[in-house]
């Protein structure tokens, strides 16, 4: 009778929870320890919180714990001085009853495949920090005066909590000479800059196969592999190329999974800011949500990555220019995730360069999504005359 009991699933490692490991995936019949929290998700993606313990999912839902923490991580905010650091301790605070779905849900459920390791996370903290910086929101000048650093501390509480839905607990400057060898990171810096550069071998992916992991979106918005960070190393940046040894189709997928997961939050978010007085504000906002609104049905409705008409495959390098705008325009999307913070925190003087941020970023999507669908790249007559054509993207005012 031993031949026909069910086999049992290999259990998940959940020892390191709370040390190395945020959260980890688990299956049905795992246990989730005492002190972790649990999200489910349905195949809608809607998400909910149940107790630890044994797991009992039903079929097509996707499940995670995570422990809460504290964490403590060493930030380099400035990639010229990677010896002047941030030591940085954040958690994963309860549930808020206020919203419909939390972040760090979203989060989980947008970005992480099989776990989130504390390093991953110091990678994707580190990345937002440096962008914040270098273009201007955040300020963290020299000898810092005490408003200023309390300025700081509130647009990086925000910021990350925006972003991937941590709380920070503590943050103070540190010094991490003696941790760091600047010279071994520009040879590293060098030598991922020409693998980035280097040719890509073409995908041996059949036209039509697309990773397929996920079953509550559609199949050209799924994708499979881990998170996009090594542990211990900064993500690349998201507006280059795909990495070496990651096919265009994965890539495409994971970019396009994260836009139609997390427009519509996004715009929610937008919805629910409180407006300073009069009509204008208004009128921005709305017409914001319009863009957002028509961009989401974009994604919905994007083409397959391997044709470029029915029965009419796709050349191998317009696949992988068509990865990379859509890798593009997650790019942009990080940056709305940003500025929403900002917008959180603004005061009514402010609205207007803000708004014109927004534009910008919409714009940013909106180019990056219209290059996405073509199926081939637009020749512009410049082009033809072997001059530079102006690009349509917006970037940012220095």
């Amino acid at each position: 009778m031993g031949l026909f009991r069910r086999r049992r699933h290999q259990p998940a490692d959940t020892n390191g929870l709370g040390r190395d490991v945020i959260a980890r995936r688990l299956d049905d019949g795992d246990v989730a320890p005492a002190a972790c929290r649990v999200v489910i998700f349905n195949p809608g993606g809607h998400a909910r919180r149940a107790v630890a313990g044994k797991i009992n999912c039903a079929e097509g839902e996707t499940v995670f714990c995570f422990h809460p923490g504290p964490y403590r991580v060493d930030l380099t905010p400035f990639a010229a001085a990677p010896e002047l650091g941030l030591r940085l301790r954040f958690v994963i605070d309860a549930a808020d009853p206020r919203v419909v779905q939390q972040r760090f849900d979203l989060f989980l459920y947008s970005e992480v495949e099989a776990s989130l390791e504390v390093d991953d996370m110091r990678a994707r903290i580190d990345q937002a920090l440096q962008a914040e910086l270098a273009q201007g929101p955040l300020e963290l000048p020299p000898c810092t005066t005490l408003d200023e650093w309390h300025a700081f501390r509130s647009g990086l509480n925000q910021l990350l909590y925006t972003r991937l839905g941590i709380t920070v607990d503590d943050c103070v400057p540190v010094d991490l000479g003696d941790q760091v060898d600047y010279a071994d990171m520009l040879t590293e810096r060098a030598l991922r800059a020409a693998a980035v550069a280097a040719p890509m071998p073409a995908a041996d992916l059949p036209p039509d196969a697309v990773p397929n992991v996920s079953p509550n979106v559609p199949p050209h918005l799924t994708t499979t592999g881990g998170t996009d960070a090594t542990p211990g190393q900064a993500p690349p940046p998201r507006h280059a190329a795909p990495s070496a040894g990651q096919p265009p189709a994965v890539c495409d997928a994971r970019a396009l999974r994260r836009l139609f997961l997390e427009l519509p939050a996004l715009s929610t978010a937008l919805r629910l800011l409180a407006l300073p007085a009069g009509q204008a504000p208004f009128q921005v906002q709305q017409d914001l949500l319009r863009r957002l609104a028509l961009l989401k049905l974009n994604v919905d409705t994007m083409p397959s990555l391997a044709w470029a008409a029915p029965d009419q495959p796709l050349e191998p390098h317009q696949q992988a220019r068509r990865s990379r705008n859509s890798t593009a325009a997650v790019a942009a999307l990080d940056e709305a995730w940003a500025l929403l913070a900002r917008l959180q925190l603004a005061v009514p003087v402010q609205w207007a360069e803000l708004s014109d941020e927004a534009s910008r970023i919409c714009a940013n999507l909106e180019y990056d999504l219209a290059l996405r669908r073509a199926p081939y790249e637009p020749i512009h007559e410049d082009e033809l005359l072997d001059q530079p054509a102006p690009s349509m993207r917006r970037e940012p005012k220095l």
